[in-house]
């Protein structure tokens, strides 16, 4: 089973992921250059990058500023989420293993706090979600769902790390759960990972060059 979702598994999940996600973004181009096409007499990098550049950096726009909490919440997530993938040194180690090549590797410890703070952070955004009426009313059951296979991969991993059960068992179950994940995104909201910016920067057209308002 390790040797499987090691290697054809992971390798189907890769080409899902990317090939789903390249797919998604052309059928949306070709859908708005359909449907939107005002869009597009109005693109302006400048606007654009300024709608991306305001939404990424924290309390920078004004909404952000008027929930404190949740925007720290929101980007401790979100840092989280890319960093300890990308930057976990076992998963360096199998990367040099089978590409030669590898990022820099975070210590282990510093690795093992930021998936408690990821894990203590999608907790407050499940609680937020409930405990909000506004936020309640437009979540469904499926939003739920992601949330708790997001934070899967993580919690089995620390699991396996710390041996804390049946190693071979939790790690395999990590294994599946990052592979599941991964050809999730495509096809779900998750996919806001790379839509978030084109969504952005249409925002950015509309508001800023066309209306000469800004957006943030």
């Amino acid at each position: 089973m390790y040797n499987f979702l090691t290697g054809p598994a992971l390798w189907i999940a890769f080409a899902t992921f990317g090939g789903g996600l390249i797919i998604r973004i052309g059928y949306l181009f070709v859908l708005s250059k359909k449907k939107d096409r005002v869009f597009y007499n109005h693109a302006s990098f400048k606007w654009g990058f300024k709608s991306i550049v305001h939404w990424i950096i924290p309390w920078y726009s004004a909404s952000m500023r008027q929930q404190p909490l949740f925007t720290f919440m929101f980007f401790v997530f979100h840092v989280c989420l890319i960093a300890i993938p990308l930057f976990f040194q076992a998963h360096n180690v199998l990367w040099e293993e089978a590409f030669g090549c590898s990022l820099w590797s975070m210590p282990d410890g510093v690795a093992d706090v930021l998936t408690v703070v990821l894990i203590a952070a999608g907790i407050f955004l499940c609680v937020r979600r409930v405990a909000r009426p506004e936020v309640r009313i437009l979540t469904s059951p499926w939003d739920y769902c992601l949330l708790v296979l997001t934070l899967l991969p993580f919690l089995s991993g620390f699991l396996a790390y710390h041996q804390w059960g049946r190693y071979e068992t939790l790690l395999i179950g990590h294994i599946l759960a990052s592979e599941i994940l991964l050809v999730l995104i495509p096809f779900t909201k998750l996919g806001h990972m790379i839509l978030f910016f084109f969504t952005r920067a249409f925002i950015g057209f509309e508001m800023g060059s066309r209306r000469g308002a800004r957006s943030w």
